[in-house]
């Protein structure tokens, strides 16, 4: 039953870090933090930086290396975005897991198991301002026992009480060299060849997100096998393979509202999400060399009014419709706005 277990285990989670120092890249947060363990007397914690880089990791290797496998599942409370953390939640869950006080001098083994517990508040970037203020008395009230591990990716919308009652960690977004550095072990572990093409093709399909790397590598190796692909990364990652986005910009620049037209159609008829063909193209006019940068502002700010349109639920065929005929206006140097009486 064992091996089953294994086997089917996602990746991210059968190579996450089990100890800070195993945390790759956040040289300045694992130094502070091994020393933070070595007294074993944590403050309260903030967490922040782009997704996918360590800070759930780090927080949870926190907690096991302070308690053990024992205590953790009475000392370590965990609430994610998934779990209801309104007002309600706050006043009586978090409050009464709190509250309750535990014994000191509990040392298991190698595990210091310091008097307190730790509530570690996954996404706290999306909880409410009502229930960030709830907390505030809380964490002032017991402080003694209970230690407070924040976790998010916006530390602006985190309030400012919260924040100055919390240690900051900074966490960077991790560099190319090291995401290979991290998918070449695992490729390592699980038998797969990666070509550099495709190791090139991982790391920029997800955007310095090492989690994301590796549900598209295991992604792929369930699909393809052992060998896998530039092309076959692309495909489970769901990005528009770059021959289309430069069909339908190529049409765009030619002037020919017809052939962007039928790109459009082509883009809709694949099932390629619109949200995902803007970011795309996003990237190939602002890197454009042939225009200049008043065209590029005026593509960006069609780019974002359609974005806001399709989040609010509009067509996508329009608004990629709408996209393409406003560049074509901006190359072209047309009016932005036209009658059509003409």
């Amino acid at each position: 039953m064992a091996p089953i277990l294994q086997s089917s285990q996602p990746w991210v989670e059968k190579y996450r870090p089990k100890k800070v120092k195993d945390v790759a890249h956040q040289d300045e947060v694992v130094r502070v933090l091994t020393n933070t363990l070595e007294t074993a007397n944590c403050p309260h914690m903030l967490f922040y930086g782009p997704p996918g880089i360590g800070k759930t990791t780090t927080a949870l290797a926190i907690a096991h290396q302070l308690f053990g496998p024992e205590l953790y599942k009475s000392r370590v409370l965990e609430l994610n975005a998934s779990d209801d953390r309104g007002i309600n939640v706050v006043r009586t869950k978090i409050k009464n897991f709190a509250a309750v006080a535990v014994g000191s001098g509990q040392h298991q083994g190698s595990y210091p198991c310091p008097p307190f517990k730790i509530i570690i508040l996954d996404e706290a970037d999306s909880m409410t301002e009502d229930a960030q203020n709830a907390l505030r008395r809380t964490m002032e009230t017991y402080s003694k026992v209970t230690r407070f591990f924040f976790i998010c990716n916006y530390i602006s919308r985190i309030i400012e009480p919260l924040a100055s009652r919390c240690a900051k960690f900074r966490f960077k977004s991790l560099s190319e060299e090291i995401m290979s550095s991290r998918i070449l072990h695992i490729c390592d572990e699980e038998g797969l060849t990666l070509d550099e093409e495709a190791l090139s093709t991982l790391s920029s399909v997800s955007q310095g997100d090492l989690r994301r790397a590796i549900t598209y590598l295991q992604g792929a190796a369930r699909l393809f096998g052992s060998s896998i692909s530039s092309k076959d990364l692309i495909n489970v990652s769901g990005v528009i393979p770059q021959e289309v986005v430069g069909a339908l910009y190529a049409a765009c620049k030619s002037g020919d509202f017809d052939l962007a037209n039928k790109e459009v159609n082509n883009v809709i008829y694949e099932g390629y999400p619109v949200s995902q063909m803007l970011n795309q193209l996003f990237e190939v006019v602002v890197e454009a060399d042939d225009i200049s940068d008043e065209q590029k502002a005026r593509i960006c700010k069609t780019f974002a009014e359609a974005d806001k349109c399709l989040v609010d639920g509009a067509d996508e065929y329009l608004q990629l419709l709408d996209v393409a005929s406003s560049i074509i206006r901006s190359l072209c140097n047309m009016p932005q706005e036209f009658s059509y009486e003409n």
